[in-house]
């Protein structure tokens, strides 16, 4: 089985490499980080015509090869969370190209994965509306399998909800 992990380091994201781990042991699995230039971010954010580039001498080059040079650093460290946990993982690293969703459904397809693994961070409601959700995202334009693992502190939240609402029906 092929699998592809979306990682950013995050704590959820290493809870996700745990349980693929868990769900899937011995399987190939390629730990997707993807990166974006200064420019890019800048522009994303809006912030580039506000003087934020102006701050002083920018070495282009230089910082995105330390962006790069970080993301592959979370790569790395992923793939070895990922051994650890029972798959045979290698590390990958893509330059964001569009969004990050369509990015990794690009990974997907060029690896042929068999399913997609993410974690969640349990954002909802109108944060998650303004926010976007990049597993959202995967999950309804995907064309393979997709793995959501919901964040440990999400679970947390859910099984404390579960318990009040037991206390509240009278049930123990």
């Amino acid at each position: 089985m092929r699998v592809l992990i979306c990682y950013d380091g995050s704590a959820d994201a290493q809870a996700a490499i745990g349980r693929a781990g868990q769900l899937m042991p011995g399987s190939d699995a390629t730990v997707l980080v993807i990166w974006e230039t200064l420019l890019e971010t800048l522009t994303r954010a809006g912030t580039l015509g506000m003087g934020f580039g102006a701050v002083g001498p920018y070495d282009e080059a230089g910082t995105d090869a330390a962006l790069e040079k970080a993301a592959l650093d979370t790569a790395t460290d992923g793939a070895q969370q990922a051994t650890s946990a029972g798959l045979v993982a290698n590390p990958r690293i893509v330059s964001r190209r569009h969004e990050i969703a369509a990015d990794i459904l690009a990974v997907a397809e060029e690896i042929d994965a068999d399913v997609i693994v993410l974690g969640t961070r349990g954002r909802g409601g109108l944060k998650s509306l303004m926010l976007g959700s990049v597993s959202n995202a995967v999950l309804h334009h995907a064309d393979r399998a997709v793995l959501v693992i919901p964040s440990p502190a999400l679970v947390e939240q859910r099984r404390r909800w579960a318990e009040h609402a037991q206390l509240r029906a009278g049930v123990t």
